[in-house]
C-alpha cells in the first residue's frame, strides 16, 4: 500500500493538455467526489461543496471565467472546489452520523461544537481560512484519486472567482477556491516538474 500511494504521488502531474473524445462516466465521477469528500477538515466540518462541470455549456461558461483556458473545455470534467463559511452553524448535523454510528461520543460531539461555535461565530477570517483549508485538503484528495483511476488533473486558481460565483449560483456562504480539471491527458504534456532540493525546505526542530 505504501509503495502504491508513493508512485501515485510522483506520478502526479498537472496537465493542461486533455483528450477532449474522452468523457467520464457518472459513476467515476461520484466515485472521485466520494473520495474527495473522505479529506480532513476541522472538528470534521465538511465544509466543501464540488460542483462537477461536464455537459459542454457548462464547460463554454466556465471557460468563459477562467480567462478562456482551452483545458476547461477539454477536460472530462472541470471540479469547481467550494469552501463553506459559517461551517460551524452546520456542525451538529456533520456530526451526527458519527455519533450515530457510536464512533464519537455525544458529548465529545457536544464539546466540539461548543469550541467551534465559540472560535468561529463573529470571526469571517477564521471562517474564509477554515473554508480554503477544507477545499484545498478535498482538492488534493480528488487529485490523488484521480491519478489512482489512472487520469490525469490540473489544479487551476487562474479564475474570476466572482464570475464562477455568478454563473453557478454559488450562495453568499460558497467560496470557490479551486478548479480542478479531470480526464484523459493527450500526448504532449510536460513529465512532472523538478522540485526545490528538500534541504531548501524541511527543518527539523
Amino acid at each position: 500500500m505504501q509503495s502504491t500511494i508513493t508512485s501515485l504521488i510522483e506520478s502526479r502531474a498537472s496537465v493542461n493538455h486533455f483528450d477532449a473524445s474522452r468523457k467520464l462516466s457518472y459513476a467515476q465521477i461520484t466515485e472521485l467526489a466520494r473520495l474527495a469528500t473522505l479529506a480532513p477538515s476541522a472538528f470534521n466540518f465538511q465544509n466543501w461543496k464540488l460542483i462537477a462541470v461536464r455537459a459542454q455549456p457548462a464547460k463554454e461558461r466556465l471557460k468563459a471565467v477562467a480567462y478562456n483556458q482551452q483545458k476547461v473545455a477539454d477536460a472530462a470534467v472541470t471540479f469547481i472546489i467550494c469552501g463553506t463559511l459559517g461551517a460551524h452553524e452546520d456542525l451538529p448535523r456533520a456530526l451526527q452520523p458519527s455519533v450515530d454510528a457510536g464512533i464519537l461520543p455525544q458529548s465529545v460531539a457536544g464539546s466540539w461544537v461548543a469550541m467551534a461555535d465559540g472560535a468561529h461565530a463573529g470571526n469571517p477570517q477564521l471562517q474564509r481560512d477554515e473554508a480554503v483549508r477544507s477545499a484545498s485538503l478535498a482538492a488534493m484528495t480528488l487529485m490523488l484519486a484521480a491519478e489512482g483511476m489512472g487520469l490525469a488533473t490540473c489544479a487551476m486558481s487562474g479564475f474570476d472567482a466572482a464570475g464562477v460565483a455568478q454563473e453557478f449560483n454559488l450562495s453568499h456562504s460558497d467560496v470557490p477556491v479551486m478548479l480542478v480539471t479531470v480526464g484523459y491527458a493527450a500526448p504532449d504534456n510536460w513529465p512532472p516538474k523538478r522540485r526545490k532540493p528538500l534541504q531548501e525546505v524541511l527543518e527539523l526542530a
